[in-house]
């Protein structure tokens, strides 16, 4: 028996799913970015010794979740949620959603995935507009979250 190869995963195969809209063609992307961790770190000098500079860890940081997309229907639910939270602020409570992507392989099924739990937005922007280009109007949405999940 031969085992098959694997390839590293092309980045333009992707899927992204918002818990609350389901499998909604609404969540269409073209672009994913942010998905990271970070550990920060403190630095201790060693008392009486001052060849040494010690790094111990911190707290973990996550980077926000950043999606772009062309301008999405004003009936959208993911924009329609995302603008709710901006315009009730902190008048009520957010209403944070898990939000997962993954990386298909030639089959279409998942291969790598993230899973962004407790992700609410944070910023929402509407892309430049330039007369001189011949380019899709984007919206870019960005989400902070509680923590990342990965699997595969």
């Amino acid at each position: 028996m031969t085992e098959q190869a694997e390839y590293p995963l092309p980045a333009f195969y992707f899927r992204v799913k918002f818990a609350a809209t389901g499998d909604s063609t609404d969540t269409a992307f073209q672009e994913v970015s942010g998905i990271g961790v970070q550990m920060d770190t403190e630095e201790v000098i060693e008392g009486g010794e001052n060849r040494f500079v010690h790094k111990l860890p911190k707290a973990v940081k996550h980077s926000n979740l950043v999606l772009k997309r062309g301008i999405a229907d004003v009936n959208s639910p993911l924009i329609k949620w995302c603008l709710k939270v901006f315009e009730q602020g902190l008048d009520s409570a957010i209403t944070p959603m898990t939000i997962s992507v993954a990386l298909l392989d030639s089959n279409g099924q998942p291969a790598r995935s993230w899973g962004f739990v407790n992700a609410w937005p944070v910023s929402w922007q509407v892309e430049a507009f330039n007369a001189s280009k011949n380019e899709v109007a984007i919206e870019k949405l960005e989400f902070s979250y509680q923590y990342l999940s990965r699997e595969g």
